[in-house]
């Protein structure tokens, strides 16, 4: 945000906020691009082909005992709220605009139900 703000010509001492200063540059929010960038990598790991590292290290299901407590959010889990949240209609309507196109595939099982990239 420095780096935004003296190009903006501004320091802190102006007391302007920085997503004021981001609107008048034109730059997006942080959050919106980290978000972007997670849904592109999850759909170069649907197309990747089987055998590929990062597929396989998805694909894995650890064993073992987890540490008491709340469950950490897995990035899955992550991911497949966050394609809920951006489509914006519900997974289970049939025929809804982009839902209904996906329904039928791969990405759709796999991120709603946990059925990994089946064999």
């Amino acid at each position: 945000m420095s780096f935004l703000r003296r190009v903006a010509g501004r320091s802190l001492r102006d007391r302007v906020r920085s997503s004021v200063t981001r609107e008048e540059l034109g730059v997006e929010p942080l959050l919106l691009r980290i978000e972007r960038s997670q849904l592109r990598w999850l759909g170069h790991l649907f197309r990747m082909p089987p055998g590929r590292l990062p597929r396989e290290v998805f694909q894995a299901c650890p064993t073992g005992r987890r540490p008491r407590g709340r469950p950490r959010t897995r990035w899955r889990d992550y991911v497949s709220r966050l394609a809920w949240e951006r489509l914006r209609d519900p997974p289970g309507r049939a025929g809804g605009s982009v839902w209904g196109h996906i329904q039928n595939t791969q990405v759709y099982i796999s991120i709603m139900f946990g059925n990994i990239m089946g064999p």
